[in-house]
């Protein structure tokens, strides 16, 4: 008895951080981020040590892909595990004052599912997918903690005049129309890693949906902008002031929008060094899976020059289309002890595969349903790797598009809603990245294989319909 007693105090008087089994988890979301905005994936202007450190620690995918090519339906499809053919939120639908559609009650998200297992769940950053009170609620969705911007129009703005805690509104005072004293971005940082200080001894999942480089362009004139502030030709963005509405705005003039964008990727990479240094800290980085993405590709808004710096890495198209530049996505996983440092895999694989992976690596319950297939095979390099037989994707504005990409092939839909004007595309990605040659016209085996993974694939919704009954 007296040695089991011994036992006993001996596992007690270590921290519990070193007694703990289970991984956490940091999903980092990026708003916006081009794939070519990164240094590891071939920026040369904009500098991003600590996301690169990243990548040379752990797994960088070249072949990856968000949810859609715009916000809210990327990330639900990130949340459910199910892509946009199946997942319930497939658009941006505004609701006002404020707040977007929410998940109804009856969809299940990968916090729900780590929190079953054990975890405490924190999401700090931009929600988008249901105002508070709503079913969407984040705290209806499986996460204990939220703070942040609730509705992804006010977003657009990082000196809002408010902000969320779960239910309570934040005033952001001396914050209006035209002043900007509180930065929005570093009150969130800040409750970020408040996060991890008071969830350091028992598993965590940490969601950072980051608003940055969002449009609006603007921030504080920190070491960040100064270091650009001089080094590129710039033209003054003209943008329309904010409305008369401030839950409408729109973009402002910018005087330097190279170097004020600049400036935000690199603050952004600043804020990633920074958890990386608080799980350090308290000794818990070699138990945290780190995931860094994009919700979807480059934009182009408020002033944002994706050509100048090469934000799509050469690829066609950026956030609204359904090309490679609209959906293909910087994707890291650092796992010391568990992903071998400095690998890169060309592995096809999407934001619905999250889901299983997280759940597969916490021993949570599965999804009651999920398009996706779990990671960790190629993160640890243990085990079969399943793969898939297509990705798909679907788009409801600009007359509704929808792709889908089996092995080398992607073929693109374009005016899905109206039949008479629907056209096709069908490239080669193997041999044309670029998607520059048309091969609908030499290769029609393969287009009727990729046309019946898309009527596969989409299951029509009475919420977000994409097919108009006319002409059909």
């Amino acid at each position: 008895m007296r040695f089991i007693f011994a036992g006993l105090c001996l596992l007690l008087s270590f921290p519990a951080s070193a007694q703990q089994k289970k991984p956490n988890i940091v999903l980092i979301l990026a708003d916006d981020l081009g794939i070519g905005d990164i240094g590891t994936y071939g920026q040369k202007i904009i500098q991003t040590p600590n996301i690169d450190r990243l990548a040379a620690g752990g797994l960088k995918f070249t072949q990856f892909y968000s949810g859609t090519s715009v916000c809210a339906p990327s990330r639900s499809a990130l949340l459910t595990g199910q892509h946009t053919g199946h997942t319930y939120i497939r658009g941006n639908k505004e609701i006002m004052p404020e707040g977007q559609e929410p998940l109804a009650d009856s969809v299940q998200t990968l916090a729900m599912l780590l929190k079953s297992a054990g975890y405490t769940t924190g999401a700090f950053g931009k929600w988008g997918l249901g105002m508070t009170g709503t079913t969407g609620d984040p705290n209806r969705k499986g996460f204990d903690e939220f703070f942040g911007y609730n509705c992804q129009r006010q977003s657009h703005r990082y000196y809002p005049t408010h902000l969320w805690h779960n239910n309570r509104e934040v005033p952001l005072e001396g914050n209006d129309l035209t002043n900007k004293v509180l930065y929005a971005p570093a009150l969130i940082q800040e409750k970020t890693l408040e996060f991890v200080e008071k969830n350091q001894n028992k598993p965590f999942f940490l969601f950072i949906p980051t608003v940055l480089p969002h449009a609006e362009l603007t921030g504080p004139e920190d070491e960040f902008y100064r270091k650009y502030e001089n080094r590129f030709e710039e033209t003054v963005y003209k943008g329309n002031d904010y409305g008369p509405e401030a839950t409408v705005p729109g973009y402002a003039s910018v005087p330097k929008p190279r170097a004020t964008y600049a400036a935000m990727v690199e603050r952004m990479d600043h804020y990633v060094g920074e958890v990386v240094q608080k799980l350090t800290e308290l000794n818990l980085l070699d138990n945290t899976l780190i995931i860094f993405t994009s919700d979807n590709g480059a934009h182009s808004e408020g002033g944002a020059d994706p050509a100048f710096f090469n934000s799509t890495a050469g690829f066609r198209g950026q956030k609204r289309d359904l090309y490679e530049g609209g959906v293909r996505a910087p994707f890291i996983a650092h796992w010391p002890k568990q992903i071998r440092q400095a690998r890169v895999t060309d592995h096809i694989a999407a934001f619905w595969d999250l889901l299983p992976t997280f759940t597969d690596l916490a021993r949570a319950p599965s999804a009651r349903y999920t398009d996706g297939l779990s990671l960790l095979p190629t993160l640890t390099g243990k085990g079969r790797q399943a793969r898939h037989t297509y990705l798909y994707w679907e788009f409801h504005e600009g007359g509704g598009r929808q792709a889908v990409r089996s092995g080398k092939w992607k073929l693109v839909k374009l005016q899905v809603k109206t039949t008479e004007k629907t056209t096709y595309e069908l490239y080669n990605l193997e041999t044309d990245p670029g998607e520059t040659r048309n091969l609908i016209n030499k290769k029609s085996s393969v287009y009727k294989k990729l046309q019946k993974y898309i009527e596969e694939a989409h299951a029509e919704s009475t919420l977000f319909p994409l097919y108009l009954m006319e002409g059909r």
